[in-house]
């Protein structure tokens, strides 16, 4: 799939180009998104190596499997080819959570490291799995709590209800959502997405669980690399840890509290909360506290259970920098396409081509381009958004729309790009299609869901 839509964009963007007199900007347009591809992955370097240095922390204490032991009747259900007890299963849980509540920073690292580990079970290597699949379309589609940049965008141009979007933004992603995970579902199930079951599968299934018994016996396998069991057998949570980590519990309780009801602890109200309801500050608040939170906790806990904390961080960073290396080819391939049709004006002419046919739907055209280039770039999109809301005002439904589309969908290529490209899959299958299904039912709930509450 991915294949025709990169060849596609190179021919289209050449095509259109030459009719418009837009060559140089199509060589531009390559030209810069080279650049970008290169820049946005070594921007990730340290990122990744700071997350995955957590997550090798959280896994070798033991915590990530509890995590997904406590959820697994819901992601059994997402992902029936994983084993419950897999690492690759709280990998997902964690991105889940960062991209819901906004966590960009955090998201893409732990989103890369649950492709990895979903590699690990994968029996046909450069083919997406069904799993991989279900993971990308709802990376798509995450649910979003606070879409922080649009209302960012709205609160700095002067808006008199920069939150108005909150619930509508909701809304528009738990429907795109929802049309993500029932159409990756259909679709693995068409023929031409299909793939049969495998004896080799089958293998990694059983060899996993060989590993989950080892472990539990306490018996390791020098031998084996790829092995989730522990090196050393870590020891029960003590008591003086116990009473650590509760203690670092109670002091984000009050924090938290401290930020959402400052009047419990007898301070004021910052003049920038003073608009906002409690759900919101709630949100905000768990915003700015998460990452501080994981960063001290999971440490914690792992120094808690006899894990040598510094020196498990370092084996764990040490990943970061070969799975960035290995996404900057895909990168590059993906955002050159998408800079030659930008530059060639391909969106601009999409735009006049699909206009007569959205207006009769009042589909409001000032959100074609913005809905047309939200698959392909997050800069390019955010700039629409900057536009749109400058040139008809913050407060107008138009602009509310935009903010709301903006804070519902995701840059589906991109995302394929690089989680896809960490572990080189050439095949997506269906993921594609899934992702911008979400996208399309992203773009259309929030128009009417906009005009139903804003409007």
């Amino acid at each position: 799939m991915l294949n025709y839509i990169w060849l596609a964009l190179v021919l289209l963007a050449v095509a259109i180009g030459g009719w418009n007199d837009r060559l140089k900007d199509v060589t531009e347009g390559a030209f810069d998104g080279a650049k970008t591809a290169v820049t946005i992955a070594l921007g990730l370097i340290g990122i990744m190596a700071l997350w995955l240095g957590v997550m090798r922390l959280a896994e070798r204490a033991g915590l990530i499997q509890r995590i997904a032991h406590g959820l697994r009747p819901i992601m059994r259900r997402l992902f029936p080819d994983v084993p419950p007890e897999h690492p690759a299963m709280g990998s997902m849980l964690m991105n889940m959570s960062a991209n819901m509540l906004g966590l960009g920073n955090a998201a893409t690292p732990l989103g890369l490291r649950a492709m990895n580990d979903l590699e690990r079970l994968n029996p046909r290597p450069g083919v997406a799995t069904n799993a991989m699949c279900t993971f990308l379309a709802i990376n798509t589609s995450s649910v979003q709590l606070i879409p922080a940049t649009a209302i960012a965008i709205l609160a700095a141009s002067g808006s008199t209800r920069p939150t108005a979007i909150v619930g509508t933004a909701l809304l528009a992603t738990l429907c795109a959502a929802s049309v993500a995970i029932i159409s990756v579902k259909l679709l693995e199930k068409l023929p031409i997405f299909r793939i049969s079951p495998s004896v080799e599968g089958t293998k990694v299934g059983q060899d996993f669980e060989k590993a989950e018994i080892k472990e539990a016996a306490g018996i390791n396998d020098p031998g084996d690399s790829g092995s989730v069991a522990l090196r050393e057998p870590v020891r029960r949570l003590s008591i003086l840890g116990l009473v650590a980590l509760s203690a670092l519990v109670v002091l984000f309780i009050a924090l938290f509290l401290r930020m959402v009801v400052p009047g419990l602890f007898h301070l004021p109200l910052p003049e920038t909360a003073a608009t906002q309801n409690v759900f919101v500050r709630s949100v905000n608040a768990l915003s700015i506290l998460a990452i501080p939170f994981l960063l001290s906790f999971f440490p914690l806990y792992a120094a808690a259970r006899g894990v040598k904390v510094y020196e498990e961080f370092v084996e764990g960073a040490k990943e970061g920098f070969g799975v960035i290396l290995k996404i900057i080819p895909f990168l590059v391939t993906m955002l050159v396409a998408i800079g030659m049709f930008k530059g060639a004006g391909g969106i601009e002419l999409l735009s006049r081509i699909l206009s007569p046919v959205l207006t009769p739907l009042h589909f409001p055209t000032d959100l074609l381009p913005l809905a047309l280039m939200r698959p392909l770039s997050g800069s390019a999109t955010l700039a629409l958004l900057t536009d749109i809301v400058h040139r008809l005002g913050p407060d107008n439904i138009v602009s509310l729309t935009a903010a709301t589309i903006y804070g519902s969908t995701e840059t589906t290529f991109y995302v394929a790009a690089v989680y896809f490209g960490a572990v080189g899959i050439k095949q997506t299958r269906h993921a594609i299609p899934a992702g911008l299904l979400a996208d399309l039912t992203g773009v259309v709930a929030s128009v009417i869901i906009c005009r139903a509450v804003l409007g």
